[in-house]
């Protein structure tokens, strides 16, 4: 809304090496007010400073695969803001023996749990944050481009990502016509928690940097100021996009 700072949800932020984190405070230095989440009593341990530092008026528990907390949550934001201005989703997960298997070998179990946590999440948020956006909005997710070509140790999230970028593009075509722009960003390989359970992360890493036309990791601060243009107002004819923040590599063959 014109003149007034943006409002938004921070979904994803595990510690101050989370994506979540560098966007949220690449957000909040422009301005932003944030409600932030955390998953289970051990999380909150490591996000609620975060949360202080970024002065978030809304902090509150929030398991995906749990309709009650996801419901509260909005209830709460409905209450306290009556809009959402904006929705950052950085949640994936997978369990580690599928997750380190072949793809052939993954349970149904496994990938199930793996696409509800990392996929279907971001619809389920979508369909909440939608009322709450009615003068437009901007959602972002996280992907990497072991959704486009196959990289070695990324296993079953390649396809749980590629099917996340096309979550993306349909949610951005049925939620366009009311202003709501979805993009996803996707970024180079960053020493986060989620990315501490791939099997060849140093590998991937060292890869990254060595072929990278810049020859550089990137970092989450540089995540975050992507984040903060995609999600705010400069950003606004962008959507249905699948954004890479990752030094070029991605379009680097081999």
């Amino acid at each position: 809304m014109a003149g007034l700072p943006l409002r938004g949800l921070i979904v994803g932020m595990a510690n101050d090496q989370s994506l979540a984190w560098g966007c949220a405070e690449a957000l909040r230095a422009d301005g932003a007010e944030l409600a932030v989440t955390f998953q289970g009593d051990k999380a909150r341990s490591h996000v609620e400073p975060l949360a202080q530092a970024l002065g978030a008026p809304i902090f509150l528990p929030l398991d995906v695969t749990a309709p009650e907390q996801m419901e509260a949550l909005f209830t709460e934001i409905a209450a306290r803001w009556g809009r959402l201005d904006f929705l950052l989703h950085s949640v994936a997960f997978a369990p580690k023996q599928d997750l380190h298997g072949r793809v052939v070998d993954s349970s149904v179990e496994g990938f199930t749990k793996a696409m509800d946590v990392s996929c279907h999440s971001l619809i389920r948020l979508a369909r909440f944050a939608e009322p709450l956006m009615a003068e437009g909005g901007s959602i972002l997710t996280m992907s990497f481009y072991g959704s486009e070509k196959v990289v070695p140790g990324y296993g079953l999230m390649g396809p749980v990502k590629a099917a996340l970028e096309a979550s993306v593009r349909y949610l951005a075509d049925e939620l366009g016509p009311t202003g709501i722009r979805v993009n996803a960003l996707s970024t180079g390989p960053v020493r986060t928690r989620a990315a501490s359970g791939l099997s060849h992360l140093d590998e991937l890493i060292r890869l990254a940097a060595e072929k990278a036309p810049l020859h550089q990791l990137v970092t989450i601060e540089q995540v975050g100021h992507m984040a903060a243009f995609l999600l705010g107002p400069k950003a606004r004819f962008v959507t249905g996009q699948t954004i890479y923040v990752d030094s070029g590599y991605n379009s680097v063959s081999g």
